[in-house]
């Protein structure tokens, strides 16, 4: 019989064992939990070394939240704080490393916005704490033939939601595509978390130059700060610059007129 490797995760320890022990029951499921995101981490790495990559993930929606009812925004996957995974990063740290890992969102209310936010960083259901064991198992059978499950009740916020995010990136690569070639480079550059010194050695260029080109990508943008800039360019698939050593070799050369 071919069983299927579970791991929950939700910082309510109870809950996640007790859901543990009852997903065992199952004569087709082996499950792990773990009480927060960087022990999911450290469990998924373990497993992934041994050869016995888990195939579903069932995240919990609040996870790493600050205070009950609320959550951080997101933040990368891993932190020089330990604890400060949340739900969402997790789900999309995870499908990058580990594509074929299914992860299913489970939540105490039903949130249309963070649904989206939940399918489009890759998770392929949003589930109620509160459905039944079955329920649950349906959905972790279905995900693994890669279907998605909602509740039906979130369909419509969540395709709404889906929709204005689709519209906003539309609009955000409409505003990319008006700036030059040098002005995307200094924002996928903006995008890697360069500042300006950093950005005017890697594009030898002088930084009052930088500071030019970072000005104009703002005014083209329509945003007025570089956090906003970079928000916008996600937004519009804009990815960042890759960090090697600059092309050339010419480190520490610098261009004085403008590109």
């Amino acid at each position: 019989m071919v069983r299927i490797r579970v791991l929950v995760i939700d910082d309510h320890r109870i809950f996640a064992e007790s859901l543990a022990a009852a997903l065992a029951a199952e004569p087709d499921v082996d499950v792990s939990a773990a009480g927060s995101g960087p022990a999911a981490l450290r469990c998924l790495e373990r497993a992934a070394s041994e050869g016995r990559r888990f195939d579903v993930l069932l995240v919990d929606a609040d996870l790493g939240a600050a205070l009950p009812g609320t959550t951080r925004p997101a933040v990368p996957v891993r932190d020089a704080d330990e604890d400060r995974v949340d739900g969402i990063s997790l789900v999309t740290g995870v499908r990058s490393a580990q594509p074929g890992v299914r992860v299913v969102v489970l939540a105490e209310k039903d949130d249309p916005r963070r649904a989206a936010l939940a399918l489009q960083a890759g998770a392929s259901g949003w589930v109620a704490k509160d459905c039944s064991l079955n329920r649950l198992l349906t959905v972790i059978r279905g995900v693994l033939r890669d279907e998605t499950h909602l509740p039906p009740a979130l369909l419509t916020g969540v395709l709404r939601e889906l929709t204005a995010a689709r519209r906003h990136r539309t609009e955000s690569e409409r505003l990319v595509e008006s700036l030059t070639p040098r002005e995307r480079e200094v924002l996928r550059c903006m995008v890697a978390g360069l500042g300006r010194k950093a950005v005017a050695e890697r594009l030898f260029l002088s930084p009052h130059t930088v500071r030019t080109h970072m000005q104009n990508v703002l005014g083209k943008l329509g945003v007025h700060s570089t956090l906003a800039a970079v928000a916008l360019a996600r937004r519009a698939g804009v990815g960042p610059v890759d960090l090697g050593p600059p092309p050339g070799g010419r480190i520490g050369a610098q261009e004085t007129h403008s590109a």
